[in-house]
């Protein structure tokens, strides 16, 4: 196959006026010749998240790149690489890292896909040889896309959990639904449940772990269903910035001794350590797969995930 020389890629209009396109299709060159140590990626499905419906309408709190590219899940085959290239090989199965400038613990950047720099939702993408992690050979497409972003961060989000613990997972989303499958895989115990039926089940004394997505407006809750000693690992913000729910987290984390931690996807180790541990177990995702839209249908699916209608995991898949 020729090394292609242009892409169709989404972007964002920046347009927050309700009823407007929130992305457009263009036709772009590809950066040419490849820097000697990157890699050509075929885009062969994405993973959608609400953070991408998120930033196109105007919701997310941080920085973004103007008119930037959407999507930081994709599932792609290596077709060309540069003449420095060592780590991976054309034909490889890869995803990029969520976050380019999160390689290990040490790493002190942040750069995140579709919103720091572009993201993932076009037919081919460019990424640096040490950005890119092989995908387990025994997901097709569809369900190794999911890995990078809500497979990393529950990932991340369940580390310090140990057998038998019991973990509360809040919500039906991408991270909620892949967290739901490492706990069980894992031997913890899961609690679909929320707060005081929470304490109900465990006799007052609470959950071990609490994969936390409503953000202020559900924190307090979370920490005081926690017990003491626990972890609470905060991965989302869907409540939006309310600084008044927050009145009681300083005294409460104090006096049930919790640790409270941020999560925003995981490193590049991290990821590297996720696919080991699919590869290993031979873990496959078809029971947390809402649907499954075209490449062209980019537009309607992002509103889809906007209003917040998936269950599990909702997909974009590219024509091979």
């Amino acid at each position: 196959m020729a090394q292609p020389t242009q892409r169709q890629a989404w972007r964002r209009t920046d347009d927050y006026t309700k009823g407007t396109l929130k992305v457009k299709l263009f036709t772009e060159d590809l950066p040419l010749p490849l820097h000697p140590t990157a890699v050509l990626i075929k885009v062969h499905a994405v993973a959608l998240n609400y953070r991408d419906a998120n930033i196109a309408n105007g919701g997310n709190p941080w920085p973004i790149t103007p008119n930037g590219i959407p999507g930081n899940d994709a599932a792609g085959e290596i077709v060309s690489v540069g003449n420095r290239v060592s780590l991976v090989k054309v034909g490889d199965r890869v995803a990029p890292i969520t976050d380019s400038d999160f390689v290990n613990a040490r790493s002190t950047g942040r750069s995140w896909l579709a919103a720091n720099e572009d993201g993932i939702l076009a037919t081919y993408i460019v990424f640096d040889e040490k950005l890119v992690t092989k995908l387990p050979e025994h997901l097709d497409w569809v369900q190794a896309s999911i890995i990078p972003c809500a497979g990393t961060t529950a990932w991340s989000a369940l580390k310090g959990a140990t057998i038998g613990q019991t973990v509360l997972i809040q919500g039906t989303g991408g991270v909620s639904t892949f967290a739901l499958k490492l706990a069980r895989a894992s031997g913890l115990r899961t609690h679909p449940e929320w707060y005081k039926e929470v304490l109900r089940l465990t006799n007052g004394v609470g959950v071990d772990l609490v994969v936390e997505n409503g953000g202020s407006s559900s924190l307090v809750r979370s920490i005081e269903c926690t017990r003491r000693g626990g972890i609470v690992s905060q991965v989302g913000y869907l409540g939006g910035p309310k600084p008044e729910h927050l009145k009681e987290f300083v005294s409460t984390i104090i006096d049930r001794r919790l640790n409270v931690r941020g999560i925003n996807a995981g490193s590049k180790d991290d990821q590297d350590e996720l696919m080991a541990a699919i590869s290993a177990t031979q873990m496959t995702f078809e029971d947390i797969l809402d649907s499954t839209w075209s490449f062209d249908k980019a537009e309607e699916a992002i509103e889809y995930v906007w209003q917040g209608k998936q269950v599990g995991k909702f997909f974009i898949k590219l024509d091979d």
